[in-house]
C-alpha cells in the first residue's frame, strides 16, 4: 500500500489537490483580511487607495462610529437570541422527526420521506408563507424567525442517516432491560450521534445568524437582526460619517461598511474551528451501508 501511494502519479494527483485547496483558502480568506484592513485604516489611506492587506494608519474610528449607533448592539442582541433559540427549537424538532423516520418498520415511513423529499424541491413561493405566517399571528412577533423555519429537510435527511447508521442491536438491548423509546433516544441515540448533531446544529446557526431577508417581511425595526443592520449600511439606507467632509465621509462609509461586516461575521468564524472536526464524519455518516 505504501509503494501506491508514492508513485509518480499520485505524487501529482495530490499536489494538484493541494494547490487547489491553497487557491480555494486564499480565495475565501483574502476578502475577509481585505475588509479587516479597511476597518483599521486612516480615511487617508482609503482615499489615496493605499490599503491592501495591512492596515494603513491604524486607528478605531470606524469601530467607534458603529458603536454610537442606538441600534447596533440592540440589533445584535437579536441575532444571538435567534441563534440561540432558533437553533435550539430546529434541533430539537429535527432530532425528534428524524428518530421515527429512521425505524423502516413504521406505518407511513415510506410516505412521510417522500413528501420530505418533495417539499425539498417544491415549495410555496414568498406570497404563500407571508400567508401562512400572517395567519398564524406570527408577524410583528420573534416567533416569525423562530418557529417557520425550524426544520431544514436536507439537515433531516443528514439526521436520518445518522440515526440509521447506529447499531440497532444497541436499541434491542435497552429496550430488553425496559428502556422506553424516549429513553432511548435521549440516552443512547443522542450521545452517539455527536457528529450529526454538532454538524447539523452549526448549519443551523449559520442560518439564523446570516438570515436577513426574513426579517425585513416579518419584524418591525425593533426587533431587526445585526444581519439587517448591515445591509442597511452596505445599501446606503443609514447614514454614516455624519459630519464629515465629502471625501472623509465616503473613506468613513467604507470603513464602517468593513467594520460591520468584520463584527457581524466574527462570532461564527470564532465557532467554526470547534465543530470543523465533526464536518466530514456528520456529512458521511450513514452514507456506505454495508
Amino acid at each position: 500500500m505504501s509503494r501506491y501511494y508514492k508513485t509518480t502519479e499520485n505524487r501529482v494527483f495530490d499536489g494538484v489537490v493541494n494547490l487547489v485547496m491553497i487557491l480555494t483558502l486564499l480565495i475565501c480568506f483574502l476578502p475577509f483580511v481585505y475588509m479587516a484592513a479597511l476597518s483599521f485604516s486612516s480615511s487617508k489611506a482609503i482615499i489615496n487607495n493605499q490599503v491592501s492587506f495591512w492596515p494603513v494608519g491604524f486607528n478605531l474610528e470606524a469601530y467607534k462610529q458603529i458603536f454610537t449607533y442606538p441600534n447596533f448592539f440592540q440589533a445584535y442582541g437579536n441575532t444571538f437570541f435567534y441563534t440561540i433559540c432558533g437553533t435550539t427549537i430546529a434541533m430539537l424538532m429535527t432530532i425528534m422527526f428524524a428518530y421515527p423516520l429512521s425505524k423502516d418498520y413504521l406505518l407511513g415511513h415510506k410516505f412521510f420521506m417522500k413528501l420530505v423529499v418533495i417539499s425539498m424541491f417544491f415549495a410555496g413561493g414568498m406570497i404563500p408563507n407571508y400567508l401562512l405566517v400572517s395567519s398564524l399571528h406570527l408577524t410583528g412577533t420573534r416567533w416569525a424567525m423562530l418557529l417557520p423555519f425550524c426544520i431544514s429537510q436536507f439537515n433531516l435527511i443528514i439526521m436520518v442517516n445518522a440515526f440509521k447508521g447506529l447499531p440497532h442491536e444497541l436499541e434491542e438491548a435497552a429496550l430488553i432491560d425496559g428502556l422506553g423509546y424516549w429513553g432511548i433516544l435521549r440516552r443512547i441515540v443522542v450521545p452517539l450521534s455527536t457528529a450529526a448533531i454538532a454538524t447539523v446544529g452549526l448549519y443551523y446557526a449559520v442560518f439564523f445568524w446570516n438570515d436577513w431577508f426574513n426579517s425585513l417581511i416579518y419584524l418591525n425595526k425593533d426587533q431587526y437582526p445585526v444581519m439587517l443592520f448591515l445591509r442597511n449600511i452596505v445599501n446606503g439606507t443609514a447614514m454614516v460619517g455624519d459630519g464629515a467632509g465629502s471625501a472623509d465621509k465616503t473613506s468613513l462609509g467604507i470603513a464602517i461598511k468593513s467594520a460591520v461586516i468584520i463584527v457581524s461575521t466574527l462570532p461564527i468564524i470564532i465557532l467554526y474551528p470547534f465543530l470543523q472536526k465533526y464536518f466530514v464524519k456528520g456529512l458521511t455518516v450513514g452514507g456506505v451501508k454495508g
